[in-house]
């Protein structure tokens, strides 16, 4: 094999490793979004657990207060029902008297029914924390484990890229240049096999005497098809 094919498929395995990074990296500000977009939302369910509870317990005391409003009413009429000495006025106030007391009934059904409603608000909130904490730790878990990640991968980056450059300088400069364009429009392959006289970039069979040049390992070929820089290794 020629010493710049061997240099070359060196320079392409850096070159791929440095391509999974940088898509890696490109991807992980998107994985934090997801987390941070379900988090919200996690907290979003419990604020509203939290504001349905609070509308019950307002409703409660706007019952409570008007159920003891009535009950205020009622004490005085009874009082004016003392006071008064006209059988009209007194059988008025007694019916004023009945109409209240089945006011407080029906509010106080209703302020059962808002109690019973109150102690399901009350476990589906306590139910709703727990899973909120547990996705909040998780999430907070798994955000950490991404910024360690970012960090370790820029780390890896810079180190492969001095690589990169190094192993550059001891090849000519228009091979590179051939070579750096075949990786980009290739999808990371501009290096490739050749096995039973066909390419193992496009599969495609070359000629007989394209393939017998390539095995005779002296001189830089490319693939007829795809332009790939073609090796023979026995």
């Amino acid at each position: 094999m020629l010493p710049v094919i061997e240099s070359l498929l060196i320079l392409q395995d850096r070159d791929q490793k440095i391509r999974i990074l940088r898509l890696e990296l490109k991807n992980l500000p998107d994985e934090r979004t997801s987390l941070d977009t379900r988090l919200a939302a996690g907290t979003n369910q419990l604020n509203t657990v939290k504001e349905h509870g609070r509308t019950v317990e307002m409703e409660k005391k706007k019952l409570e207060l008007e159920a003891q409003a009535k009950r205020d009413s009622i004490a005085k009429f009874r009082m004016q029902q003392f006071q008064t000495r006209k059988n009209e006025e007194f059988q008025a106030l007694t019916n004023e008297i009945k109409r209240f007391e089945t006011d407080i009934e029906k509010i106080e059904d209703h302020e059962i029914e808002l109690m019973e409603e109150a102690e399901k608000i009350k476990a589906n909130t306590a139910e709703a924390e727990k899973e909120h904490s547990q996705i909040k730790a998780h999430t907070e878990r798994q955000i950490g484990e991404i910024a360690t990640k970012i960090k370790a991968i820029e780390a890896k980056l810079i180190e492969l890229e001095a690589e990169r450059a190094k192993l550059s300088e001891g090849i000519d400069e228009d091979v590179l240049y051939q070579y750096n364009k075949l990786f980009v429009n290739k999808g990371g392959l501009a290096v490739v096999a050749l096995e039973h006289e066909t390419c193992m970039g496009c599969h495609m069979k070359l000629t007989t005497q394209t393939a017998v040049r390539v095995k005779g390992n002296k001189e830089i070929l490319n693939c007829e098809q795809c332009g790939r820089i073609l090796y023979y290794s026995e």
